[in-house]
């Protein structure tokens, strides 16, 4: 064999990568496939339709059940709890059990417990003792119960800056993100006792030829909205009432910014994914683009989003 096996545990599994190491009191049955490099730590039980990729860390007190699927270097805290069956019941199997997926990179914190059915995304961050029940968008921090969505984590070789939330330029200064081409825009403020007012020039202040705009509002806070990148679609996004904040990704560096001032936009380039969370109750959300809309322009899957602006899987 090539992979350590201590003389207290039960490996009955032969699908064992190179290098990997199953310590003290761990039970792995015979089905289960594990990766290069694994770490299985003391009292880890994994069942049969389980299937792990290489350089996985799983810390004591974990039970991984059938239909999980975990990618590679996904590290799984002590005492994270798995489960495959909504409706369990004693000497009552499903058919198939529900598959749980944890994308390549993806952290568990300790105590976490994790329902079926769901995708935790790439590069992800679920906090300690955090009860996810429903999937987790790739590189989203999530903590609490229910699990909602904090921020946004670095990972691998992406860069990640957060903007200040008082971020302060000149009148019609634009500031570049270093995102895609991504960048902030101040636009034109007039206050006086009557209040505030603020304005636009479309393809000055806005650079593109604007086709269609749409508002969001009343937005529960522990939603995320867009998750998308567009082929060829431009964005210039304002937040004319109360805030959210604003996730971009091109696929080598990421930034973070607060939306809370409609004396500034922001502009999203084609091929740049966003996210919007953290939105507060009364935001109200106007978005500018520069096509009509078309299904066909979205990507709605990070894998895919990821391919087509690196050329490769990280």
């Amino acid at each position: 064999m090539k992979y350590f096996v201590h003389a207290q545990a039960l490996c009955e599994s032969t699908q064992i990568g190179d290098e990997t190491r199953v310590w003290a009191f761990a039970h792995v049955l015979p089905g289960a496939r594990l990766g290069r490099d694994c770490n299985i730590c003391d009292h880890v039980f994994i069942e049969n339709d389980v299937v792990l990729g290489d350089r996985v860390t799983i810390k004591c007190g974990v039970q991984l059940w059938d239909g999980l699927r975990i990618g590679s270097d996904v590290f799984i805290g002590p005492n994270a709890t798995f489960s495959n069956d909504h409706f369990p019941r004693s000497k009552q199997r499903p058919t198939r059990f529900l598959e749980t997926v944890i994308g390549e990179g993806a952290s568990i914190g300790a105590n976490a417990t994790i329902l079926p059915g769901i995708n935790i995304g790439r590069g992800a961050m679920v906090g300690a003792g955090a009860v996810v029940t429903r999937s987790v968008p790739p590189n989203a921090i999530v903590v609490g119960n229910p699990a909602h969505v904090i921020g946004y984590a670095g990972s691998g070789e992406v860069a990640r800056r957060a903007v200040p939330a008082d971020l302060q330029i000149a009148p019609h200064a634009v500031l570049p993100l270093s995102v895609g081409g991504a960048s902030v825009h101040t636009l034109k403020t007039v206050r006086d006792h009557r209040g505030q007012l603020n304005a636009a020039e479309f393809e000055q202040d806005v650079p593109f030829s604007v086709k269609r705009f749409f508002v969001i509002s009343g937005v529960p806070s522990a939603e995320v909205r867009g998750e998308h990148a567009h082929r060829e679609c431009e964005q210039f996004l304002v937040c004319i009432q109360g805030s959210c904040k604003l996730a971009l990704d091109d696929g080598h560096s990421r930034c973070e910014l607060a939306l809370d001032d409609a004396s500034k936009g922001v502009y999203v380039p084609k091929m740049v994914w966003g996210s919007l969370y953290r939105y507060s109750a009364d935001a109200v959300l106007l978005v500018f683009a520069s096509n009509h809309y078309e299904e066909g322009d979205y990507i709605r899957n990070y894998d895919d989003f990821m391919r087509m602006a690196v050329g490769k899987l990280r």
